[in-house]
């Protein structure tokens, strides 16, 4: 008798349990997720845009260090303006943070927000060496919130394609690929601000342009064997490099080759991924990994004049259209529980590539992985 007591007991308190958690979930379905953004420079109307747009989504609060520009950033979105981002973690109810400051701030203030219990968003590159991006992959999961790093080129349309036929295994055996940048940033670009293109802050156009697509590389090609490459500072009046080209060998025997510039005259022209393999070649240029201009499988001629016909045009600028994706995810993610689409361990592999070829500049040798700092 005492048995079926506590198993009908058992029964209750369990339903009961369970009750309580769908509610927990049902609500948090319903709300609209409260971010704020940290840094409101040059990336983060890509951000405020993408957030504003989302329906599940509301800015609540945006953070600068210039009083001025953290308030007229406020009066465009309908957020709460602060100028310190302690403050404003303490004050507002908020979900996400997401940071589009200098570079060498990136992981810091996510720690400081992860230990805050703030889901964390974060653009490129997550940190300036590998040991502050593991601290901040070891304090999110440590804090039990979610760690998304911001590229956004994964959402373009011509990659998501291609992604698809490389998971398909339509390539065969991968043989090669090529990720270029050629860009224009002027010497009034790095006017704009004292710690860009600085070794401590910023890095150069591998570690703050071509980060994208050294991204895209990796995550067609697979995880990496050795780097060899090199930098150089050909025009620009900064301390890092504007041009840099490396070649990688992969795990999987495939090769690559990076080419990054950002002296490039007179504007911007391209950023193009080539990939290669026994049975399949696609190469995705336009302005920003945007277009398709090569689809070559098997029996692709119908599949191929599809997708010519209904291929994106140019963005207006480089950042593209992936943006407001990649916050849908995160929340999608938190809502479902599960890790964001390109977490923390994610954005750590590009650094670790660029890493690989800075180092080169000092020993002449190739960088055998992982890399050691």
């Amino acid at each position: 008798m005492n048995a079926i007591i506590n198993g009908v007991n058992c029964r209750i308190v369990c339903g009961r349990l369970s009750y309580k958690l769908n509610c927990l979930r049902s609500e948090t379905m319903d709300k609209k997720m409260r971010f704020a953004i940290i840094g409101c420079g040059r990336i983060a109307p890509k951000h405020a845009e993408s957030i504003v747009a989302l329906e599940e989504a509301e800015l609540v609060a945006v953070c600068d260090i210039i009083p001025e520009r953290a308030q007229a950033f406020a009066d465009k979105y309908g957020a709460k303006p602060y100028t310190s981002y302690e403050e404003m973690l303490a004050k507002e109810e908020i979900d996400v943070v997401t940071i589009a400051t200098e570079s060498d701030l990136h992981a810091p203030i996510g720690i400081t927000c992860a230990k805050a219990g703030k889901h964390v968003m974060v653009e490129k590159p997550m940190a300036m060496t590998l040991a502050s991006a593991d601290e901040l992959i070891r304090t999110c999961h440590e804090e039990g919130v979610k760690l998304s790093v911001i590229h956004q080129n994964r959402y373009n349309k011509s990659i998501k394609l291609m992604r698809q036929a490389l998971e398909e295994g339509r390539f065969g055996k991968l043989t090669h690929g090529q990720a270029t940048v050629r860009w224009n940033r002027n010497d009034a670009y790095y006017a704009q601000a004292p710690w860009r293109g600085t070794k401590l802050q910023d890095g150069g156009v591998l570690m703050n342009q071509s980060i994208h697509n050294i991204d895209l590389l990796q995550w067609t090609l697979g995880p990496v064997e050795s780097v060899f490459g090199y930098t150089r500072t050909a025009l620009r009046k900064i301390e890092m490099e504007d041009v840099g080209v490396a070649v990688i060998k992969f795990k999987n025997g495939a090769l690559g080759v990076i080419e990054a510039a950002s002296t490039i005259y007179p504007k911007n022209i391209e950023e193009t991924l080539n990939i290669f393999g026994e049975t399949g070649s696609v190469m995705v240029g336009g302005i920003a990994v945007n277009r398709i201009e090569t689809w070559e499988f098997p029996d692709s001629e119908e599949e191929k004049k599809q997708i010519f016909d209904s291929q994106e045009n140019d963005p207006p600028n480089v950042y593209g259209f992936g943006h407001r994706e990649v916050m849908k995810d995160m929340i999608d993610a938190i809502r479902e529980d599960r890790t964001p689409a390109i977490p923390g361990e994610e954005g750590r592999k590009a650094l670790e590539i660029i890493l690989a070829i800075y180092k080169c500049q000092e020993t002449k040798e190739p960088v055998v992985f992982p890399l050691s700092e």
